[in-house]
């Protein structure tokens, strides 16, 4: 709702402003003005389409009303523009001398008064009421007190009321109306006559099938007046999209920067790329873009290589792919068949790096852009063999790695020296996953029930979370939040900022929104949305 306003008041009305001004032209005339003025309608329309009618009776009136009145008052001063130019000639024939000046000034008036009756003629009521009126609706009370662009005597439409006679969705407008030749709405040809169907103001624009409804309506309608700063992690369970294709269980989940796509890695053999686009009203099934079939075993890992836009999963062997078209690029197979790849994950930009663990406690570097291993590190703290390492975890920054391991142990690696920073017993039972986030922690949760917040180079835990029923097997973040994922299909949201070690929220998921056993998770932070894989195969996208 902040940024509504903010766009209201530092976009919309200073552009009307603009628009509706007698005291100065644009360039080019009548031909600038229109376009502008269409572009401004288009914004308005589109806007009033997203926040709904609710919303825009709320604070979108009296910018509507703003600029409908434009019209009533061009027409109010047209007899006073003929007066003056009279008075102008009368006085220039009794004395020139006085008049040049007062003739050159009203003269300037008169061509930026010409010029809005130019553009704010019967056309553009017609192409700016329709959207408006198809939008909002005769019962909108903002628009029922908008004079009628033009007065009953003078109209160009047959009804007494501005929009009152239609046909279909449509004004029917006389068709011996002469506009005049004027070069208003220039839309299609050469700023000649309009075209409203390749506008952007279609009267069939509220029946599109890109228009929210449904569950992606409330969720917009929701959505719309949070405070845009909110720090917070809202979870209501609407479920907004379903997306169909694996057979077997989605055991990863990465969305790609920008949020308009994700990837998905299953127990099937194969990686999918999903659009994530506004469908239907919530029950809509969406269909993969592009399925990766070179895998042999399940796999355990996707995610993106953000420097070269490459994709990498790793079924046991690492694989780089393009995600446009889908062909492998390179794979990494384990160095030694009894020690098989168990952990993978890539570095941040502008790195261009791969980092792989393996199951005898080895940290391997790989740059796609090379050939052969670019590092390998020996993951042994004191001497001693933590076991097969299970998760790995990069800073935001790339400076370090943290590898997890099957006994609870974490380590800390430097990536540019190849040192070990630190290892610690951090839990008593196999760790599942990690993730690093900004300020040097380092996040983990355990099959004993407990989930951690780490300060890399301390001793002890900032703060340790319980599990009551069932071990946090996902997790993902969201600013100073941790979103948690449960076999048991509970979502918890945990503050890191908070002392309290309970979740701020928690939620069972319903089986009307939820099928199966949940297996995955990820946010998506700037949509605020959740992305949930299950174990069979079906992933839901939730706010």
């Amino acid at each position: 709702m902040d940024m509504l306003m903010k766009i209201n008041q530092d976009v919309l009305l200073p552009l009307l402003d603009l628009l509706t001004t007698p005291s100065m032209g644009f360039p080019s005339g009548v031909q600038t003005r229109t376009a502008v003025c269409l572009k401004t309608l288009s914004l308005m329309a589109l806007i009033c389409l997203r926040i709904g009618k609710e919303m825009v009776q709320q604070h979108m009136a009296d910018t509507l009303r703003r600029f409908f009145a434009v019209f009533s008052l061009l027409h109010s001063l047209q007899p006073q523009v003929y007066v003056v130019h009279c008075l102008c000639y009368a006085v220039a024939g009794q004395c020139p001398s006085q008049s040049c000046g007062r003739k050159l000034n009203v003269t300037y008036e008169l061509g930026v008064l010409e010029e809005l009756q130019a553009v704010f003629n019967p056309e553009m009521a017609h192409a700016s009421y329709i959207p408006f009126y198809c939008l909002i609706g005769r019962k909108y009370p903002g628009l029922c007190q908008i004079r009628k662009p033009y007065p009953a005597e003078t109209s160009p439409f047959p009804s007494g009321t501005f929009g009152s006679h239609l046909v279909g969705n449509r004004i029917q407008v006389s068709r011996d109306t002469d506009y005049g030749g004027s070069p208003n709405l220039g839309l299609a040809n050469s700023w000649g006559r309009p075209n409203l169907e390749d506008s952007a103001l279609k009267q069939e624009l509220p029946r599109s099938g890109r228009s929210l409804q449904g569950n992606w309506l409330a969720y917009w309608q929701y959505e719309i007046g949070l405070n845009q700063q909110d720090p917070h992690f809202h979870f209501h369970q609407i479920r907004l999209q379903s997306f169909l294709g694996h057979s077997g269980t989605t055991k990863c989940l990465a969305p790609l920067a920008g949020e308009d796509y994700f990837l998905s890695g299953s127990k099937d053999k194969t990686v999918k790329l999903w659009p994530l686009y506004n469908h239907g009203d919530g029950t809509q099934e969406v269909e993969p873009r592009l399925t990766y079939n070179d895998h042999r075993k399940s796999v355990f890992y996707v995610g993106q290589l953000e420097a070269s836009q490459e994709v990498v999963s790793c079924d046991g062997t690492v694989h780089l792919w393009d995600q446009y078209t889908g062909k492998q690029i390179r794979s990494y197979e384990a160095v030694d068949g009894k020690n098989p790849i168990t952990a993978v994950t890539s570095m941040p930009a502008p790195h261009c790096s791969v980092v792989f663990g393996s199951a005898d406690s080895v940290l391997r570097f790989i740059d796609p852009r090379k050939p052969g291993l670019q590092h390998e590190f020996r993951l042994a703290y004191n001497n001693l063999s933590a076991g097969l390492i299970r998760y790995l975890a990069v800073s935001p920054s790339g400076r370090t790695v943290a590898a997890g391991f099957s006994s609870g142990f974490i380590v800390l690696l430097d990536a540019r020296t190849g040192l070990v920073l630190k290892g610690w017993p951090a839990h008593e039972g196999d760790i599942l996953q990690m993730k690093a986030a900004e300020g040097n922690l380092v996040i983990s949760s355990s099959t004993d029930y407990t989930l951690t917040v780490w300060k890399d180079l301390e001793n002890k835990p900032i703060r340790q979370y319980k599990s009551q029923s069932d071990p946090i097997h996902a997790f993902d973040l969201y600013g100073s939040e941790i979103v948690t994922g449960t076999v048991a299909n509970k979502i918890g949201v945990y503050s890191m900022a908070d002392i309290s070690l309970s979740p701020v929220s928690s939620t069972k998921l319903s089986s009307e929104n939820f099928r199966g056993t949940l297996t995955s998770l990820a946010v998506l932070p700037t949509k605020r949305l959740l992305l949930l894989g299950s174990e069979n195969g079906a992933i839901r996208l939730l706010a």
